[in-house]
């Protein structure tokens, strides 16, 4: 007999796993595997519990060492992450250079483990989830700091972030335009045309809009404040390292700033560390109600992705692949 825990992960009522064969497997889940299962309608909730959980205490997890292999161009990152329910931890390799070659610039693989026992579970390719679970957060985040009548979505970037942003974003909100914008023009045409969007310049995307997701490769600030309109909120999804930033100071100052984790914001966020801006709260401590945003105010989350969205979300795929049914969250 199974049931649910706080995570919404199914556990057998006796708090353990029957001993025989089956528990000893470790099974190998691909991304067709997870492509089947994963849905932003269980992720989204199942990411606002996992960053409630480390925002209040219930999670283990250091801020994830990044190793360069090549400075500015390639890079592999450790983050592990103990849950109540699942341990594990992704191995990713942070590539900006792939690019330039039509490859993926993050390639990732997760290892899952039971808490309890130290079972290993399950191998799992991570690309998806990781594309996934970072649309999922900041969908999440934006359903409780975004104006309740957003209508207009800029995206500043027109890669595979964009168009997860845009998908996430869409079981959230009823967005009746959205507009696109990329350093590269014909990009930015191209995603317009697949996905019913306006291409435009940088400026003239994120004037008016009320929701904006920056999600791109740049060094240098692509956003600046003096667009925003008072009460509009931007998911900032890229510059990951101390040295690059996407919003300028206007932009990081100005507005009232939630990150995922504080730790990690100020190790590795350029856009926090160069404005010198001050963090209001963590997306947990939002999702937990100890931190109050005025929904009228103008807001900026940074994300830099954590190890417990991985494990979270590759539990949510373990327990509806062995399931055989899509991921559910109860």
């Amino acid at each position: 007999m199974r049931q649910k825990d706080a995570f919404g992960y199914s556990r057998h009522r006796d708090g353990h796993h029957p001993a025989g064969r089956e528990a000893r497997m470790i099974r190998t889940i691909d991304d067709a595997e997870i492509a089947r299962v994963l849905t932003y309608e269980r992720l989204i909730p199942a990411m606002e519990r996992a960053l409630t959980a480390f925002s209040t205490g219930a999670v283990t997890q250091p801020v994830r060492n990044l190793i360069p292999v090549e400075d500015g161009q390639r890079y592999l990152g450790v983050m592990p992450a103990v849950m109540s329910e699942s341990m594990g931890a992704k191995l990713v390799c942070f590539y900006p250079k792939n690019a330039a070659a039509g490859l993926p610039t993050h390639l990732a693989m997760i290892v899952l483990f039971e808490s309890a026992t130290g079972q290993p579970l399950a191998f799992l390719d991570g690309r998806r989830i990781t594309e996934m679970r970072t649309a999922a957060v900041s969908a999440a985040v934006t359903r409780h700091l975004a104006p309740p009548d957003a209508r207009v979505l800029a995206l500043l970037g027109s890669g595979v972030q964009a168009q997860a942003h845009l998908e996430a974003l869409r079981h959230i909100g009823g967005f009746e335009e959205v507009r696109v914008w990329s350093h590269n023009p014909a990009h930015a045409q191209q995603f317009a045309s697949r996905h019913g969007a306006r291409a435009m310049e940088a400026e003239a995307a994120v004037r008016g809009a009320d929701v904006i997701v920056t999600a791109t490769s740049a060094q240098e600030t692509v956003l600046r404040g003096e667009w925003l309109k008072r009460g509009a909120h931007v998911n900032a999804v890229g510059a990951c390292l101390p040295t690059w930033r996407e919003l300028d100071d206007a932009a990081m100052t100005g507005s009232i700033l939630v990150v995922d984790s504080r730790e990690a914001a100020l190790r590795e966020s350029g856009d926090v560390i160069l404005s010198q801006a001050q963090i209001f709260a963590e997306a947990g401590e939002v999702f937990a109600g100890r931190r109050h945003v005025p929904r009228e105010a103008t807001t900026v989350f940074k994300s830099l992705g954590l190890a417990v969205e991985d494990v979270a979300s590759a539990r949510l795929v373990y327990d509806a692949v062995t399931a055989g049914a899509p991921a559910d969250n109860g």
